[in-house]
């Protein structure tokens, strides 16, 4: 697995990372998220040896990243940001030279280059030079290297980013094909990513986590969890809403969408009303019951992008954490 112990990382005075642990076992994609300065980056640095902490470390597959460095960066495939390369070789050659830093020579390094080609759809471009690349071309070769020589342990720092909704969808697939037995850390700003990929997601903020949990873990965090969209005609709309408060079930009620025709309304349940005791299947037969014009009805699941900005928020107090 890999363990992070009491990670620090100090920039002089400012603290980037402040005392995190976590582990990542293998079969499991971490999503490691935050907003822009929270210490995601420096995190996965210090994760890969890139970095040296100021205090704590992180262990490798047993090996452990101050003492035991280089063991523990051969286990390692990374995929920094940005996705840094040499400009000016080929897309062939570049994974030829990573493939001999990593060990492979002769045959068996042609293989694994051909390989990681064809795995990574990179066989049209390999004679191209790198500098000509598109942005989510080069994204692929810097992918391509972190994989090339079937690390157990990925750690990937915004994977998908410049590419195209194709691409995406091309290297999700890949990572949770290969998470069936590795252990790969991403992180990403694209939440639908995360609820697709990740098994597990940390929240870390002003160099803190402060969300540890399932992704469906987190969306029942949100105030919308268990709420139930309603859309009905317009016309009967506003009598629906003055009559929604007296059911019995209803907290309140909220107009969400208007068109022409239709009438998009969110309802929330009372906690004595919860899903678990059928509490939507109640509602939406009494409507019916009325005579309310019910043309569609969902119930909402929660919303990450919510839950993010409530953990993650300047005035956010240890109270909000998950442990």
């Amino acid at each position: 697995m890999i363990e992070v112990n009491h990670l620090s990382k100090y920039f002089g005075e400012t603290g980037a990372v402040n005392d995190i642990s976590f582990t990542v076992d293998r079969g499991e994609v971490l999503g490691f998220l935050g907003p822009n300065a929270a210490g995601k980056s420096t995190t996965m640095r210090m994760i890969t040896g890139f970095l040296t902490p100021t205090a704590g470390t992180a262990v490798i597959g047993g090996s452990d990243i101050i003492k035991d460095c280089l063991g523990a960066r051969r286990k390692i495939g990374y995929l920094p940001e940005n996705a840094p390369a040499y400009p000016d070789m080929t897309v062939a050659g570049f994974l030829g030279f990573i493939a001999g830093i990593r060990g492979f020579s002769g045959d068996a390094k042609r293989v694994r280059v051909q390989e990681t080609l064809d795995r990574c759809f990179l066989s049209d471009v390999r004679h191209q030079i790198i500098n000509t690349l598109s942005k989510g071309y080069k994204q692929r070769v810097c992918f391509a290297q972190s994989i090339l020589h079937d690390p157990e342990y990925l750690i990937m720092d915004e994977p998908t980013d410049g590419l195209d909704p194709n691409q995406k969808h091309e290297v999700r697939a890949m990572i949770r094909d290969m998470s069936r037995d590795k252990a790969i850390v991403i992180s990403t700003h694209i939440l639908e990513e995360v609820e697709l990929v990740c098994k597990r997601v940390i929240i870390i903020a002003r160099g803190h986590i402060v969300a540890d949990d399932t992704p469906e873990g987190l969306t029942e965090r949100s105030a919308l969890h268990g709420a139930i969209g309603l859309t009905v005609r317009k016309q009967d709309g506003n009598a629906l809403i003055k009559g929604i408060q007296d059911l019995p079930e209803i907290d309140r009620s909220e107009v969400v969408g208007e068109s022409e025709s239709d009438m998009t309304l969110r309802l929330f349940l009372k906690e004595t009303a919860s899903l678990s005791d059928g509490g939507m299947e109640r509602v939406v037969r009494r409507l019916f019951e009325r005579g309310s014009s019910v043309e569609t009805f969902f119930m909402e699941k929660g919303r990450l992008d919510e839950v993010f900005r409530m953990v993650t928020r300047s005035d956010s107090t240890t109270t909000d954490r998950v442990a």
